[in-house]
């Protein structure tokens, strides 16, 4: 088997293609031959070490893979040799086996090919239990979303919309916010890379204009650094802020401003999640599957990369080039 692997701590550079042993199917496990491996911000921090969840190396990154099921292990129920599937792996995902636990992969429909399952359950199941589960987000509600070209944000505005709230998309270039306009979003605004105090007290105010002066319902913030208070700030009374991530830093939040607004502050960490509550994690895959087949939600792939490419790929999710997702393909 081939494999793309971080040997030591470091950028992209460092990674290693490797042959490796063909893996054995472990007990409780299937194994599958690996056909697409979306690419994520987590990868980018996890090969430096910056992740919550540090793996022992070497480790492939990759976190979430679709491919073909060559072998059941012992225990396994409900998968059979040849079923096309898709699994969050954490890590690994950047091989062409893997053994993957069965509790953790799901058969993808017919009409769902590999590259689009490899994007699909990551970007898709963080946005979905954000807005539904962490936010209760309702018809009618006002969503910003701070990053949203990226993966989980392009994922946050067709989900928005498929829940009935209108929504604001902040992104950092016009032609982000052309993309956005495309999935669907009502109103988009173009934010500065760097942010001083001006900059943010007008930031807060553009968002307010935009959601009509009384604020916005729910804020997910894919962001952080200092765009965080602004939206914070621009939140209308009861409204939900949701914590997804900090590519611009960790924030520093004045607690105050949530008694002002009778507001909330959300943590969202979709994967202790997906651990914590299998049955709801399944529940909520089956309304993403249900909500792909009607036409809802469909993942921008906006590059593709071969396995010796993944650096590139990590290197382009770092540099926040990416709109939609970025997958890496393995022949």
């Amino acid at each position: 088997m081939k494999a793309m692997l971080s040997t030591q701590t470091g950028g992209p550079e460092m990674l290693e293609l490797t042959e490796l042993p063909d893996p054995e199917v472990k007990k409780g496990h299937i194994l599958v031959r690996v056909r697409a491996a979306g690419v994520n911000f987590p990868d980018t921090l996890m090969i430096r070490d910056l992740y919550q969840m540090k793996p022992p190396r070497p480790f492939a990154p990759g976190g979430e893979i679709a491919g073909d099921v060559i072998a059941i292990g012992e225990g396994v129920q409900g998968f059979k040799p040849g079923d096309r599937v898709l699994a969050l792996t954490g890590h690994g995902g950047f091989t062409s086996h893997i053994n993957v636990l069965a509790a953790s992969a799901a058969v993808i429909p017919d009409d769902m090919p590999y590259d689009e399952a490899a994007c699909f359950v990551f970007t898709y199941g963080t946005s979905h239990h954000a807005l539904k589960d962490r936010a209760g987000i309702k018809a009618g509600e006002t969503l910003l979303i701070l990053g949203a070209a990226g993966g989980v944000g392009a994922a946050a505005i067709e989900l928005g919309k498929a829940a009935g709230a209108r929504v604001i998309a902040a992104v950092s270039s016009t032609q982000k916010a052309a993309f956005c306009r495309d999935l669907g979003a009502d109103e988009t605004l173009v934010y500065p890379r760097d942010l001083d105090r001006d900059a943010q007290k007008a930031l807060s105010k553009e968002i307010k204009a935009l959601s009509g002066g009384e604020g916005v319902n729910v804020v997910y913030d894919a962001v952080g650094g200092g765009y965080a208070e602004p939206a914070i700030r621009a939140l209308a009374w009861e409204g939900r802020y949701l914590v997804i991530g900090f590519p611009a830093g960790i924030p520093k939040i004045p607690l105050n401003l949530t008694l002002l607004k009778g507001s909330q502050i959300v943590g969202v960490f979709w994967g202790a999640s997906v651990f914590r509550d299998p049955r709801g994690h399944a529940e909520n895959l089956s309304e993403l599957f249900a909500m792909y087949a009607q036409g809802k939600v469909k993942p921008r792939i906006s590059a593709r990369f071969s396995l010796a490419q993944a650096g590139d790929a990590i290197q382009m999710i770092q540099d926040r080039k990416v709109m939609g997702k970025v997958v890496v393909m393995i022949d």
